[in-house]
């Protein structure tokens, strides 16, 4: 299939973001890591083996490192310049794990660059040994669609048409019915966003080169973009998108996936027509006519 995007360029683009090191720019990230250790600790459960994927950051393989309930933690990326001397370098989104090798995956913040999302869960389900568990977040539908907007009249306003510079991101629907298809049990999507204030456009822009989350799309224009259209640009963002003190929003809109690889041993859904109560019953006392 058609690539969505550059691949080389993003993994570029990560690399750079680690020399720069601009510890403000994790917030996303650290948010994350936060968040994953709760989600770890509410599970009853213990993992011999755990990897964490394309984190770009240390901070999930850290979490998992800590946890009392997982022993050994292995860390792979794209490019080896982002693993530091420790984990596995994994080019062209082929995981390398044999099946049934791993009882815990999991992935900060780069599901949503991925090519062929489907066949990645897949990967990552077989890769699970049998009630192995997957947790995942990605950003979701909704993530900078101030920028996308002001880009998108801006370009249009100057050249009379546009060329794509926010990638397309998933809603939460679609990716809880990714993980049915990969064949995840007991598959769950959950959704949250927040609100970043900045004091113009530019200062957002430098947070997103500093997270290696600028434009890797393949089908982006290679011509530079001129100082003329990101300045219409930013005045856009901050006639619509700004608070009466003038700093700007910018939305990171966030999805949270958990599945397990099936087992005999995990909860069954009834079969359609096992019911032994009516459900009309079961509701008659707290019925009433309007």
């Amino acid at each position: 299939m058609e690539p969505i995007f550059d691949l080389e360029s993003g993994s570029a683009r990560k690399a750079r973001a680690r020399r720069i090191a601009d510890a403000g720019a994790g917030f996303l990230m650290q948010r994350a890591a936060e968040d994953l250790d709760d989600r770890l600790a509410a599970v009853e459960r213990r993992f011999d083996k755990a990897a964490a994927l394309y984190c770009q950051t240390p901070a999930a393989a850290n979490v998992l490192a800590r946890s009392p309930k997982v022993k050994n933690v292995v860390r792979v990326e794209a490019d080896v310049s982002l693993v530091g001397g420790e984990g596995l370098v994994a080019t062209d989104e082929l995981l390398p794990f044999e099946p049934e090798s791993l009882d815990l995956v999991v992935s900060l913040h780069s599901l949503h660059e991925v090519n062929d999302l489907p066949g990645m869960l897949i990967q990552i389900r077989r890769s699970l040994r049998p009630d192995g568990l997957f947790l995942a977040c990605l950003a979701g539908a909704g993530t900078l669609a101030e920028l996308r907007e002001a880009l998108l009249l801006a370009e249009t306003e100057l050249h009379g048409g546009v060329s794509p510079r926010v990638f397309p991101f998933t809603d939460v629907r679609d990716a809880g019915a990714l993980l049915q298809r990969a064949g995840f049990a007991l598959p769950v999507a959950d959704h949250e966003s927040v609100t970043v204030r900045y004091d113009s456009m530019f200062d957002l822009m430098r947070d997103l080169r500093a997270m290696g989350a600028t434009n890797t799309l393949a089908a982006r224009s290679r011509r530079p973009a001129s100082r003329a259209l990101f300045m219409r640009a930013a005045q856009i963002y901050a006639e619509r998108f700004s608070d009466p003190d003038g700093r700007i929003r910018a939305t990171f809109a966030t999805i949270w996936l958990s599945g397990w690889a099936p087992h005999a041993s995990q909860q069954q859904p009834l079969k359609p027509g096992s019911g032994k109560v009516s459900l009309a019953k079961v509701l008659g006392d707290s019925t009433e006519d309007r």
